[in-house]
C-alpha cells in the first residue's frame, strides 16, 4: 500500500487533493468502477458500509460487481447505516438469495449483523481499524477488525471472505476498502467536497 505523509502544509494538502479530484471526481472515471456505490452516498456511515460491502465482493467481473453492489443497496433500501442499525430479522430473509459468485445470502446476513455490532458496541468501522495500527502497517488493525468483525455468531465459511494478513494473505479487498473508503475525514480545502482517508496522521491512497 502506497501512503502520503500528512506532514504537510495546507497549501501542499489542497495541491494533493485537488489532484485526487481531478482524478476520481470524474464522472468517466465513476461510472465504470465500483466507486460509484460509496460515491452516492453523503452520510458517512453509509459510505463506509457501501465501500465495505462492496469492496468485498471486488472480485470478476467489473459489471457484475457494480450490479450486485446495487442490489445490496437495494436490499437495504438505499439506507445502509439505516438498516444495519435497525433491521428486523424478518428484513433479513430477503438477502437470503443473494449470490456473487462464492459470497452468497447467508454470509451477506452475517456481514450485516457483523455490522451492525461494530456500530452498535465498537463505534463503527472507523474506530476498530484505528484501534491497533502500527506506524508503517495496516496488518495487525486488521487482523484485530476480523476478530471483531466476527466475535458475533456465524458459520466457518464467512470467515473466507475477510482475508487476515497475519495468516500470509494479501488481504487486497479489505486493503483497498482501507485506501478508498476506511476512517473517513471530510476536508473541504478544495471547491469540492473531498472525502480524504487519513489514518494515524498519514494518507493512504
Amino acid at each position: 500500500m502506497q501512503k502520503k505523509s500528512m506532514k504537510m502544509t495546507n497549501s501542499e494538502l489542497k495541491t494533493f487533493l485537488d489532484e485526487k479530484v481531478e482524478l476520481y471526481n470524474n464522472p468517466k472515471f465513476i461510472e465504470s468502477d465500483p466507486i460509484q456505490i460509496p460515491h452516492a452516498f453523503s452520510l458517512k456511515e453509509d459510505i463506509e458500509i457501501a465501500g465495505f460491502l462492496s469492496a468485498t465482493i471486488a472480485w470478476g467481473n467489473r459489471k457484475m460487481i457494480i450490479n450486485n453492489a446495487k442490489k445490496m443497496m437495494d436490499f437495504m433500501g438505499n439506507s445502509p447505516y439505516d438498516f444495519v442499525l435497525n433491521h428486523q430479522d424478518y428484513q433479513l430473509e430477503k438477502l437470503e438469495n443473494f449470490v456473487h459468485r462464492t459470497f452468497n445470502g447467508g454470509d451477506m446476513i452475517t456481514f450485516i449483523k457483523g455490522l451492525q455490532n461494530i456500530y452498535t458496541n465498537h463505534n463503527g468501522l472507523e474506530a476498530v481499524f484505528s484501534k491497533n495500527i502500527e506506524k508503517d502497517s495496516m496488518q495487525k488493525s486488521i487482523s484485530e477488525f476480523k476478530k471483531v468483525f466476527f466475535e458475533i455468531n456465524h458459520q466457518n465459511r464467512t470467515q473466507k471472505h475477510i482475508s487476515d494478513p497475519l495468516n500470509n494473505s494479501a488481504a487486497k479487498r479489505i486493503n483497498m476498502f482501507i485506501r478508498v473508503i476506511s476512517v473517513v475525514k471530510i476536508l473541504s480545502l478544495t471547491n469540492t467536497i473531498f472525502v480524504a482517508y487519513i489514518i494515524n496522521d498519514t494518507i493512504w491512497v
